[in-house]
């Protein structure tokens, strides 16, 4: 069984990480870590150290609803999870990461008319 990091805890929610396989389990966001624990093997986590968090990036669809946020380490890749409520956790997180870390993931449209963009502007010198 893995030691939380933390000592205390500021939100703990039902999750779902996107790594491999989906997983499910419990995210909790305190004062040391973002951890994740998946509900069936304990042996199973993720702990995100605060001073190891690059930034977090997260996909807001119409209507200001969040679908998922990914968090992007300095060392070790990004972890993509998805909460109960998304809103709460990246509020939950906004105390330990700078607000200009909190960014928003590009759209689908945005990635189409940037590679739009780019071949339109390939041949030109």
């Amino acid at each position: 069984m893995a030691q939380s990091q933390n000592s205390s805890v500021d939100l703990a929610i039902k999750a779902t990480s996107f790594q491999g396989l989906t997983t499910y389990g419990d995210v909790m966001v305190g004062n040391a870590a973002f951890e994740f624990y998946n509900e069936r093997n304990p042996e199973d986590y993720i702990q995100i150290p605060w001073d190891q968090v690059d930034y977090v990036a997260a996909e807001v669809l119409p209507g200001k609803k969040i679908a998922r946020f990914a968090i992007f380490t300095k060392e070790n890749g990004h972890f993509s999870f998805s909460t109960r409520d998304n809103k709460a956790a990246l509020r939950a997180m906004r105390a330990y990461v700078p607000e200009d870390r909190l960014q928003r993931s590009p759209s689908f449209a945005d990635v189409m008319k940037a590679g739009a963009k780019s071949l339109l502007h390939l041949g030109r010198k």
